[in-house]
């Protein structure tokens, strides 16, 4: 992988990760633009504790353009993009308009590859390869960043979901705290430490493999299960056999399975509902979990990545309503043996 790094017209960083070494990146961004303003404040729910961002300068965000006016494509035809580049394997940037900024963090824009029309489950496993590093590249490189507390790289899909640029994209948000999920993962950890003398994560995974109703895939170096209590209609976890805190730890043979695994995953996603030929694919978010770099049981964290849809059933969609946004107390309508059961359905054939 070569790693080239340079500055858009506004001062924000742009990286270049491309799969052969002898590639050029010299193109200036040549975009007449202001530098980036942001109002991005974080507030504290007093009554929960949460952290809240407060981000009124993405409501001028860009909202659903033609394909022929995406920024996230390459500039080519005299058109200049986000991407300076007339080609590109795969680009990251500092969010135009990012919901954590300055010593509140940061926000990445991660463009999986130049093609308007693609997905991730149409790369190559090579290609997912090279995102996979540039993941991993990005973890390092956060982390490191004065403040920064836990790094989140995560892919929004579809309209349902709110997705308002349909080039493939995901983001990685870099907290200035630990999150909510997280914290509560931590102190469930540590309970089951306490309680057990054992880890949570192992335990789980091994009960899930035991059990076997809800196993999807079984490679040699990862499994993907629905979780036992899932809370969506279709919800994935992916777990390394061999447990790493986060991307940077994982070892080279899980790295290497790692692509093939999960674009068959992927690709079992747009064929649950079987909505034919030019139906909208399904709509999902796929979000990496790591342990934030500073906790004091950063080794007993499990790295996975969870995968979900809320589509529940074909030209449905699975609402947060009152049980759940009011109180977050889940309603799944679909039981995860059944979901399980039809994500192994729908293999690719051999």
């Amino acid at each position: 992988m070569k790693k080239t790094t340079m500055r858009l017209a506004d001062g924000r960083e742009l990286i270049y990760y491309d799969s052969r070494d002898d590639v050029v990146r010299d193109t200036v961004d040549r975009r007449p633009l202001d530098p980036v303003a942001t109002a991005a404040e974080i507030r504290t729910d007093r009554l929960l504790g949460d952290h809240v961002a407060i981000a009124s300068h993405r409501q001028a965000r860009t909202y659903h353009p033609p394909a022929d006016e995406c920024p996230l494509c390459p500039s080519r035809g005299g058109r200049h993009s986000e991407i300076p580049a007339a080609d590109y394997d795969v680009a990251v940037f500092e969010n135009r308009f990012p919901s954590l900024a300055g010593d509140r963090g940061r926000c990445e824009v991660v463009c999986f590859t130049p093609d308007h029309d693609a997905s991730f489950a149409d790369l190559t496993e090579d290609q997912a390869a090279l995102v996979l590093a540039a993941w991993t590249d990005r973890t390092a490189e956060l982390s490191q960043l004065p403040g920064v507390e836990q790094v989140f790289c995560f892919e929004n899909r579809g309209a349902e979901i709110g997705v308002t640029l349909g080039h493939p994209h995901g983001q990685i948000y870099a907290y200035p705290f630990v999150t909510p999920r997280t914290a509560r993962m931590l102190a469930s950890l540590a309970a089951h430490r306490e309680a057990t003398g054992r880890n949570l994560f192992d335990d789980v995974l091994d009960d899930e493999r035991t059990d076997g109703r809800r196993i999807v895939l079984d490679g040699d170096h990862w499994t993907a299960f629905v979780p036992y209590a899932a809370h969506w209609p279709y919800e994935v976890h992916l777990y390394p056999k061999r447990r790493a805190p986060d991307l940077l730890a994982l070892d080279d043979a899980a790295r290497a399975e790692f692509p093939r695994l999960y674009l068959e995953l992927l690709r079992r996603f747009d064929r649950i509902f079987d909505t034919g030929a030019g139906a909208p694919p399904t709509p999902y978010i796929a979000a990496w979990h790591q342990a934030p770099h500073r906790t004091a049981h950063r080794a007993d964290f499990a790295l996975h990545l969870e995968l979900f849809t809320i589509r529940r059933t074909s030209g449905k969609l699975k609402f947060l309503a009152g049980s759940e946004s009011g109180m977050n107390v889940f309603i799944n309508d679909v039981p995860p043996e059944a979901a399980a059961e039809r994500l192994r359905e729908v293999a690719s054939k051999p």
